[in-house]
Protein backbone atom coordinates (compact mmCIF):
# COMPACT_ATOMS: atom_id res chain seq x y z
CA UNK A 1 0.00 0.00 0.00
CA UNK A 2 1.22 3.35 -1.05
CA UNK A 3 -0.35 5.92 0.79
CA UNK A 4 1.09 8.95 -0.07
CA UNK A 5 -1.39 10.09 -2.67
CA UNK A 6 -0.87 12.27 -5.95
CA UNK A 7 -3.43 14.86 -5.91
CA UNK A 8 -4.64 15.52 -9.26
CA UNK A 9 -4.40 18.81 -10.89
CA UNK A 10 -8.07 19.25 -11.00
CA UNK A 11 -8.28 18.72 -7.49
CA UNK A 12 -4.98 21.39 -7.05
CA UNK A 13 -7.22 24.36 -8.67
CA UNK A 14 -10.13 23.35 -6.68
CA UNK A 15 -8.41 23.53 -3.20
CA UNK A 16 -7.07 26.90 -4.88
CA UNK A 17 -10.50 28.35 -5.52
CA UNK A 18 -11.87 27.00 -2.29
CA UNK A 19 -8.88 29.15 -0.79
CA UNK A 20 -9.66 32.21 -2.87
CA UNK A 21 -12.99 32.64 -1.93
CA UNK A 22 -12.47 33.76 1.63
CA UNK A 23 -9.61 35.99 -0.16
CA UNK A 24 -13.03 37.80 -1.43
CA UNK A 25 -14.23 38.64 2.56
CA UNK A 26 -10.80 39.22 3.63
CA UNK A 27 -10.09 42.04 0.80
CA UNK A 28 -13.19 43.98 2.26
CA UNK A 29 -12.33 43.04 5.81
CA UNK A 30 -8.99 44.66 5.31
CA UNK A 31 -9.55 47.33 2.92
CA UNK A 32 -13.39 48.55 2.68
CA UNK A 33 -14.74 47.71 5.78
CA UNK A 34 -13.27 50.48 8.23
CA UNK A 35 -14.30 52.88 5.32
CA UNK A 36 -17.86 51.65 4.61
CA UNK A 37 -17.84 52.16 8.65
CA UNK A 38 -16.88 55.16 8.99
CA UNK A 39 -18.17 56.80 5.63
CA UNK A 40 -20.97 54.86 4.90
CA UNK A 41 -22.36 53.87 7.99
CA UNK A 42 -21.26 57.11 10.13
CA UNK A 43 -19.82 55.28 13.28
CA UNK A 44 -16.73 56.66 14.09
CA UNK A 45 -13.30 55.21 14.33
CA UNK A 46 -12.75 54.47 17.18
CA UNK A 47 -15.89 52.33 18.06
CA UNK A 48 -14.96 50.31 15.14
CA UNK A 49 -11.31 49.79 16.34
CA UNK A 50 -12.47 49.03 19.34
CA UNK A 51 -14.67 46.60 17.86
CA UNK A 52 -12.37 44.67 15.83
CA UNK A 53 -9.91 44.15 19.32
CA UNK A 54 -13.18 42.85 21.04
CA UNK A 55 -14.11 40.54 18.44
CA UNK A 56 -10.52 38.82 18.06
CA UNK A 57 -10.79 37.65 22.42
CA UNK A 58 -13.67 35.58 20.54
CA UNK A 59 -11.83 34.42 17.88
CA UNK A 60 -9.32 32.87 19.75
CA UNK A 61 -11.85 31.14 21.52
CA UNK A 62 -14.10 29.64 18.68
CA UNK A 63 -10.89 29.11 16.24
CA UNK A 64 -9.53 26.59 18.96
CA UNK A 65 -13.17 25.11 19.61
CA UNK A 66 -13.43 24.38 15.86
CA UNK A 67 -9.91 22.89 15.41
CA UNK A 68 -11.25 20.23 18.62
CA UNK A 69 -14.43 20.08 16.74
CA UNK A 70 -12.69 18.83 13.33
CA UNK A 71 -10.32 16.45 14.90
CA UNK A 72 -12.83 14.66 16.84
CA UNK A 73 -15.23 14.61 13.50
CA UNK A 74 -15.51 11.07 11.82
CA UNK A 75 -18.21 11.12 8.90
CA UNK A 76 -18.13 9.31 5.76
CA UNK A 77 -17.03 12.07 3.66
CA UNK A 78 -14.08 12.80 6.55
CA UNK A 79 -13.41 15.12 9.09
CA UNK A 80 -12.77 18.84 7.88
CA UNK A 81 -14.66 18.34 4.08
CA UNK A 82 -18.39 18.61 5.69
CA UNK A 83 -17.66 21.81 7.61
CA UNK A 84 -16.60 23.12 4.89
CA UNK A 85 -19.74 22.71 2.77
CA UNK A 86 -21.52 23.58 5.24
CA UNK A 87 -19.59 27.47 5.68
CA UNK A 88 -20.26 28.38 1.81
CA UNK A 89 -23.87 29.17 2.13
CA UNK A 90 -23.09 30.88 5.48
CA UNK A 91 -20.54 32.92 4.25
CA UNK A 92 -23.28 34.38 1.66
CA UNK A 93 -25.44 35.37 4.14
CA UNK A 94 -23.06 36.40 6.78
CA UNK A 95 -21.41 39.00 3.68
CA UNK A 96 -24.78 40.19 3.15
CA UNK A 97 -25.81 40.78 6.88
CA UNK A 98 -22.16 42.75 7.51
CA UNK A 99 -22.42 45.14 4.59
CA UNK A 100 -25.92 46.29 5.27
CA UNK A 101 -25.91 48.28 8.25
CA UNK A 102 -29.42 49.99 8.80
CA UNK A 103 -28.89 53.61 8.12
CA UNK A 104 -32.24 54.52 9.79
CA UNK A 105 -30.95 53.03 13.20
CA UNK A 106 -29.90 55.56 15.62
CA UNK A 107 -25.63 55.54 16.70
CA UNK A 108 -25.82 52.94 19.30
CA UNK A 109 -28.25 50.75 17.15
CA UNK A 110 -25.56 51.06 14.16
CA UNK A 111 -23.20 49.82 16.82
CA UNK A 112 -24.87 46.65 18.13
CA UNK A 113 -25.63 45.33 14.78
CA UNK A 114 -22.07 45.84 13.09
CA UNK A 115 -20.90 43.98 16.51
CA UNK A 116 -23.30 41.18 16.19
CA UNK A 117 -22.75 40.85 12.23
CA UNK A 118 -19.24 41.07 13.06
CA UNK A 119 -18.87 38.73 15.44
CA UNK A 120 -21.34 35.76 13.38
CA UNK A 121 -19.17 36.50 9.94
CA UNK A 122 -15.58 36.28 12.06
CA UNK A 123 -16.37 34.31 14.83
CA UNK A 124 -18.92 31.65 13.51
CA UNK A 125 -18.34 31.63 9.46
CA UNK A 126 -15.06 32.43 9.05
CA UNK A 127 -14.01 30.38 11.60
CA UNK A 128 -15.63 27.28 10.07
CA UNK A 129 -14.38 28.26 6.90
CA UNK A 130 -10.68 29.02 7.77
CA UNK A 131 -10.35 26.03 9.91
CA UNK A 132 -11.92 23.56 7.45
CA UNK A 133 -9.95 24.63 4.12
CA UNK A 134 -6.83 24.91 5.84
CA UNK A 135 -7.69 21.60 7.53
CA UNK A 136 -8.24 19.89 4.08
CA UNK A 137 -4.54 20.24 3.52
CA UNK A 138 -2.83 18.01 5.31
CA UNK A 139 -5.90 15.53 4.83
CA UNK A 140 -5.53 15.17 1.35
CA UNK A 141 -2.28 13.58 0.74
CA UNK A 142 0.66 12.53 3.24
CA UNK A 143 3.14 13.13 0.63
CA UNK A 144 5.41 16.05 1.69
CA UNK A 145 6.27 17.38 -1.84
CA UNK A 146 2.13 17.31 -2.33
CA UNK A 147 1.94 19.46 0.55
CA UNK A 148 3.73 22.07 -0.87
CA UNK A 149 2.31 21.84 -4.12
CA UNK A 150 -1.12 22.06 -2.40
CA UNK A 151 0.01 25.24 -1.01
CA UNK A 152 1.64 26.94 -3.82
CA UNK A 153 -1.49 26.44 -5.47
CA UNK A 154 -3.37 27.96 -2.66
CA UNK A 155 -1.60 30.81 -2.61
CA UNK A 156 -1.96 31.24 -6.28
CA UNK A 157 -5.63 30.84 -5.75
CA UNK A 158 -5.55 33.05 -2.91
CA UNK A 159 -3.71 36.30 -4.64
CA UNK A 160 -5.32 35.44 -8.12
CA UNK A 161 -8.77 35.87 -6.56
CA UNK A 162 -7.85 38.55 -4.37
CA UNK A 163 -6.54 40.41 -6.93
CA UNK A 164 -9.89 40.21 -9.18
CA UNK A 165 -11.52 40.94 -5.82
CA UNK A 166 -9.99 44.05 -4.81
CA UNK A 167 -9.69 45.40 -8.04
CA UNK A 168 -13.55 44.81 -9.04
CA UNK A 169 -15.04 45.99 -5.84
CA UNK A 170 -14.45 49.89 -6.30
CA UNK A 171 -15.78 49.65 -9.25
CA UNK A 172 -18.66 47.61 -8.45
CA UNK A 173 -19.56 49.18 -5.33
CA UNK A 174 -19.61 52.42 -6.76
CA UNK A 175 -21.82 51.44 -10.16
CA UNK A 176 -24.52 48.87 -7.58
CA UNK A 177 -23.92 49.95 -3.98
CA UNK A 178 -22.88 47.74 -1.37
CA UNK A 179 -26.37 45.89 -1.05
CA UNK A 180 -25.96 44.47 -4.45
CA UNK A 181 -22.28 44.07 -3.93
CA UNK A 182 -22.78 42.03 -1.01
CA UNK A 183 -25.01 39.69 -2.66
CA UNK A 184 -22.69 39.11 -5.51
CA UNK A 185 -19.33 38.56 -3.62
CA UNK A 186 -20.93 36.27 -1.25
CA UNK A 187 -22.25 34.53 -4.06
CA UNK A 188 -19.23 33.81 -5.74
CA UNK A 189 -17.72 32.85 -2.24
CA UNK A 190 -20.21 30.95 -1.71
CA UNK A 191 -19.97 28.63 -5.29
CA UNK A 192 -16.24 28.65 -5.30
CA UNK A 193 -16.09 26.78 -1.77
CA UNK A 194 -18.83 24.47 -2.87
CA UNK A 195 -16.67 23.82 -6.07
CA UNK A 196 -13.63 22.64 -3.53
CA UNK A 197 -15.55 21.34 -1.13
CA UNK A 198 -17.87 18.96 -3.39
CA UNK A 199 -14.61 17.84 -5.71
CA UNK A 200 -11.90 16.62 -2.97
CA UNK A 201 -11.74 14.20 -0.57
CA UNK A 202 -9.87 13.32 2.05
CA UNK A 203 -6.95 10.68 2.45
CA UNK A 204 -9.35 8.76 5.24
CA UNK A 205 -12.76 9.15 4.09
CA UNK A 206 -15.29 6.98 2.10
CA UNK A 207 -14.09 4.16 0.53
CA UNK A 208 -10.00 4.92 0.84
CA UNK A 209 -11.04 4.30 4.85
CA UNK A 210 -9.62 0.76 4.34
CA UNK A 211 -6.22 2.20 2.86
CA UNK A 212 -5.27 3.73 6.14
CA UNK A 213 -4.33 1.97 9.05
CA UNK A 214 -6.99 3.12 11.84
CA UNK A 215 -5.78 4.53 14.70
CA UNK A 216 -7.45 4.70 18.48
CA UNK A 217 -9.13 7.79 19.28
CA UNK A 218 -6.34 10.18 21.70
CA UNK A 219 -8.53 11.90 24.14
CA UNK A 220 -9.24 15.98 23.21
CA UNK A 221 -7.29 16.46 26.38
CA UNK A 222 -4.26 14.95 25.58
CA UNK A 223 -4.20 16.39 21.94
CA UNK A 224 -4.42 19.78 23.80
CA UNK A 225 -1.61 18.92 25.74
CA UNK A 226 0.38 18.03 22.78
CA UNK A 227 -0.51 21.37 20.60
CA UNK A 228 0.09 23.36 23.48
CA UNK A 229 3.40 21.75 24.14
CA UNK A 230 4.12 22.11 20.72
CA UNK A 231 6.79 25.36 20.38
CA UNK A 232 5.76 25.70 16.85
CA UNK A 233 2.26 25.94 16.50
CA UNK A 234 2.91 29.51 18.32
CA UNK A 235 5.45 30.09 15.79
CA UNK A 236 2.50 29.16 13.46
CA UNK A 237 0.57 31.48 15.00
CA UNK A 238 2.81 34.53 14.92
CA UNK A 239 3.42 33.79 11.40
CA UNK A 240 -0.49 33.93 10.76
CA UNK A 241 -0.63 37.25 12.65
CA UNK A 242 1.66 39.67 12.06
CA UNK A 243 1.55 39.53 7.88
CA UNK A 244 -2.05 39.79 8.24
CA UNK A 245 -1.65 42.26 10.30
CA UNK A 246 0.94 44.39 8.20
CA UNK A 247 -1.66 43.32 5.24
CA UNK A 248 -4.46 44.48 7.01
CA UNK A 249 -3.12 47.92 8.47
CA UNK A 250 -1.17 48.59 4.85
CA UNK A 251 -4.53 48.07 2.69
CA UNK A 252 -6.64 49.74 5.23
CA UNK A 253 -4.72 52.89 5.43
CA UNK A 254 -4.08 52.38 1.27
CA UNK A 255 -7.49 53.63 0.43
CA UNK A 256 -7.09 56.97 3.11
CA UNK A 257 -3.71 57.56 1.57
CA UNK A 258 -5.56 57.83 -2.05
CA UNK A 259 -8.39 59.80 -0.54
CA UNK A 260 -6.39 62.10 1.33
CA UNK A 261 -2.50 62.19 0.53
CA UNK A 262 -3.21 61.46 -3.35
CA UNK A 263 -6.30 63.04 -3.35
CA UNK A 264 -7.19 60.30 -6.16
CA UNK A 265 -9.43 57.76 -5.12
CA UNK A 266 -9.45 55.87 -8.50
CA UNK A 267 -5.83 55.29 -8.10
CA UNK A 268 -7.18 52.56 -5.41
CA UNK A 269 -7.75 50.36 -7.85
CA UNK A 270 -4.27 50.27 -9.79
CA UNK A 271 -2.78 49.83 -6.30
CA UNK A 272 -5.05 46.77 -5.42
CA UNK A 273 -3.31 45.58 -8.45
CA UNK A 274 0.07 46.28 -8.13
CA UNK A 275 -0.22 45.02 -4.23
CA UNK A 276 -1.89 41.39 -4.96
CA UNK A 277 -0.31 40.22 -9.31
CA UNK A 278 3.68 40.33 -7.87
CA UNK A 279 2.52 37.97 -5.27
CA UNK A 280 1.15 35.49 -7.79
CA UNK A 281 4.56 35.57 -9.78
CA UNK A 282 7.36 34.55 -6.96
CA UNK A 283 4.55 31.75 -5.48
CA UNK A 284 6.09 29.75 -8.85
CA UNK A 285 9.39 29.80 -6.78
CA UNK A 286 8.33 28.15 -3.72
CA UNK A 287 8.71 24.58 -4.89
CA UNK A 288 11.74 25.25 -5.93
CA UNK A 289 13.35 26.84 -3.05
CA UNK A 290 11.83 24.50 -0.67
CA UNK A 291 12.68 21.97 -2.40
CA UNK A 292 16.17 22.49 -2.52
CA UNK A 293 16.77 25.24 -0.16
CA UNK A 294 13.57 25.04 2.70
CA UNK A 295 10.41 26.74 3.62
CA UNK A 296 11.57 29.33 6.22
CA UNK A 297 14.15 30.22 3.84
CA UNK A 298 11.59 31.60 1.07
CA UNK A 299 10.04 33.19 4.30
CA UNK A 300 13.10 35.05 5.00
CA UNK A 301 13.40 36.16 1.54
CA UNK A 302 9.61 37.55 1.52
CA UNK A 303 10.54 39.47 4.98
CA UNK A 304 13.75 40.93 3.17
CA UNK A 305 11.72 42.19 0.33
CA UNK A 306 8.87 43.52 2.59
CA UNK A 307 10.81 45.89 4.22
CA UNK A 308 12.62 47.42 1.10
CA UNK A 309 8.89 47.79 -0.28
CA UNK A 310 7.61 49.60 2.56
CA UNK A 311 10.56 52.13 2.50
CA UNK A 312 10.66 53.09 -0.95
CA UNK A 313 7.06 53.83 -0.60
CA UNK A 314 8.24 55.57 2.36
CA UNK A 315 10.09 57.88 0.33
CA UNK A 316 7.64 58.17 -2.32
CA UNK A 317 5.30 61.19 -1.23
CA UNK A 318 3.57 61.66 -3.56
CA UNK A 319 5.42 59.76 -6.76
CA UNK A 320 2.88 57.67 -8.22
CA UNK A 321 5.74 55.88 -10.11
CA UNK A 322 7.55 55.25 -6.61
CA UNK A 323 4.79 54.62 -4.84
CA UNK A 324 3.53 51.26 -7.14
CA UNK A 325 7.57 50.38 -7.46
CA UNK A 326 7.42 50.25 -3.64
CA UNK A 327 4.04 48.18 -3.81
CA UNK A 328 5.48 45.25 -6.12
CA UNK A 329 7.95 44.87 -4.26
CA UNK A 330 5.95 44.55 -1.36
CA UNK A 331 3.93 42.63 -3.22
CA UNK A 332 6.57 40.25 -3.91
CA UNK A 333 7.76 39.91 -0.50
CA UNK A 334 4.27 39.21 0.75
CA UNK A 335 3.88 36.24 -1.17
CA UNK A 336 5.91 33.74 0.26
CA UNK A 337 4.38 35.29 4.26
CA UNK A 338 0.85 34.48 2.88
CA UNK A 339 1.69 31.13 1.23
CA UNK A 340 4.25 29.59 3.39
CA UNK A 341 1.93 29.12 6.90
CA UNK A 342 0.15 26.66 4.20
CA UNK A 343 3.08 25.18 3.79
CA UNK A 344 4.26 24.72 7.19
CA UNK A 345 1.39 23.46 8.67
CA UNK A 346 2.00 19.49 7.67
CA UNK A 347 5.29 19.97 9.31
CA UNK A 348 3.98 21.42 12.28
CA UNK A 349 1.58 18.60 12.26
CA UNK A 350 3.86 15.73 11.51
CA UNK A 351 6.20 17.24 14.57
CA UNK A 352 3.53 17.47 16.78
CA UNK A 353 2.79 13.71 16.29
CA UNK A 354 6.88 12.56 16.16
CA UNK A 355 7.72 14.57 19.29
CA UNK A 356 4.18 14.70 21.36
CA UNK A 357 2.61 11.59 20.35
CA UNK A 358 -0.77 13.34 19.08
CA UNK A 359 -1.90 14.20 15.43
CA UNK A 360 -4.12 16.83 15.35
CA UNK A 361 -4.66 18.39 11.97
CA UNK A 362 -7.87 20.42 13.71
CA UNK A 363 -6.12 21.91 16.06
CA UNK A 364 -2.89 22.89 14.39
CA UNK A 365 -4.93 24.58 11.56
CA UNK A 366 -6.72 26.49 14.12
CA UNK A 367 -3.29 28.42 13.70
CA UNK A 368 -3.52 29.82 10.43
CA UNK A 369 -7.12 30.85 11.05
CA UNK A 370 -6.68 32.52 14.82
CA UNK A 371 -3.78 34.16 13.40
CA UNK A 372 -4.87 34.93 10.04
CA UNK A 373 -8.42 37.00 11.88
CA UNK A 374 -6.32 38.13 14.63
CA UNK A 375 -3.94 39.78 12.30
CA UNK A 376 -7.06 41.31 9.61
CA UNK A 377 -8.50 42.46 13.17
CA UNK A 378 -5.50 44.02 14.33
CA UNK A 379 -4.47 46.01 11.28
CA UNK A 380 -7.31 47.27 10.73
CA UNK A 381 -8.20 48.25 14.13
CA UNK A 382 -4.20 49.63 14.13
CA UNK A 383 -5.29 52.22 11.03
CA UNK A 384 -8.77 52.84 12.96
CA UNK A 385 -6.97 53.67 16.14
CA UNK A 386 -4.26 56.26 14.07
CA UNK A 387 -7.18 58.28 12.68
CA UNK A 388 -9.30 58.31 15.88
CA UNK A 389 -5.74 59.62 17.62
CA UNK A 390 -5.87 62.39 14.96
CA UNK A 391 -8.97 63.24 15.12
CA UNK A 392 -10.37 62.53 11.49
CA UNK A 393 -13.32 63.24 10.04
CA UNK A 394 -14.59 62.35 6.80
CA UNK A 395 -17.30 65.29 6.90
CA UNK A 396 -14.43 67.83 7.35
CA UNK A 397 -11.17 68.75 5.06
CA UNK A 398 -7.70 66.56 6.36
CA UNK A 399 -5.94 68.22 8.51
CA UNK A 400 -1.99 68.49 8.55
CA UNK A 401 -1.86 65.48 11.55
CA UNK A 402 -4.86 63.58 9.69
CA UNK A 403 -1.83 63.62 6.38
CA UNK A 404 1.19 62.77 7.84
CA UNK A 405 -0.47 59.62 10.08
CA UNK A 406 -1.73 58.39 7.14
CA UNK A 407 1.37 58.56 5.64
CA UNK A 408 3.07 56.58 8.27
CA UNK A 409 0.24 53.98 8.55
CA UNK A 410 1.05 53.46 4.81
CA UNK A 411 4.57 53.13 5.03
CA UNK A 412 6.73 53.46 7.73
CA UNK A 413 4.78 51.63 9.94
CA UNK A 414 5.09 48.57 7.53
CA UNK A 415 8.97 48.75 7.60
CA UNK A 416 8.52 48.24 11.59
CA UNK A 417 5.77 44.95 11.43
CA UNK A 418 7.83 43.66 8.71
CA UNK A 419 11.27 43.67 10.75
CA UNK A 420 9.10 41.92 13.78
CA UNK A 421 8.16 39.31 10.77
CA UNK A 422 11.65 38.64 9.96
CA UNK A 423 12.76 38.32 13.30
CA UNK A 424 10.11 35.41 13.51
CA UNK A 425 10.71 33.80 10.65
CA UNK A 426 13.95 33.07 12.09
CA UNK A 427 12.65 30.91 14.64
CA UNK A 428 10.55 28.65 12.62
CA UNK A 429 12.94 25.71 11.79
CA UNK A 430 10.93 22.88 12.24
CA UNK A 431 12.05 21.59 9.21
CA UNK A 432 15.46 20.44 10.62
CA UNK A 433 13.78 17.56 12.39
CA UNK A 434 12.13 16.85 9.24
CA UNK A 435 14.02 13.76 8.25
CA UNK A 436 12.75 12.33 12.03
CA UNK A 437 8.93 12.93 11.74
CA UNK A 438 8.93 12.01 7.80
CA UNK A 439 10.84 8.85 9.15
CA UNK A 440 8.22 7.79 11.62
CA UNK A 441 5.16 8.83 9.65
CA UNK A 442 6.84 6.52 6.45
CA UNK A 443 6.67 3.81 9.13
CA UNK A 444 3.24 4.13 10.51
CA UNK A 445 2.04 3.80 7.06
CA UNK A 446 4.06 1.19 5.77
CA UNK A 447 2.90 -1.81 3.93
CA UNK A 448 1.13 -4.32 6.11
CA UNK A 449 1.83 -7.80 5.91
Amino acid sequence: MENKKKVPVVNKCAYAVGTGAGNIFNQIAAAFLLQYYTDTALISAGAIATMFLVCRFLDGISDFAMGAVIDKTHSKIGKARPWLLLSAPLMLIGMFLLMNVPMGASDSGKLVYAYITYIFMNCIVYTIYGISNTAMLPLMTDDSKEHTMLATFQSLGNNIIGLIAGSAITPLVMATGWKVSSIVLGAIAMILILFSGLLNKEIGAGKEMGDVPVKASVPMGEQFKGVLKNKYFYILVLIGVFPLLMNANTVGAQIFYCNIVLENPAFMSTMMFVSQFPGIIIMFLMPYVANKYSKQAFLVLGSVLLIVGFAITGFAGTNMTLLIIGTIIRALGAGPLMGGVFALIPDVVDYGEWKFGTRSEGLISSAQSIGSKVGIGFGSALTGWILAAVHYNPMEAPTDAVISAVKFDFTWLGVIISAVILAIVLFMNVEKYAPEYRKLHEKEFSPMT
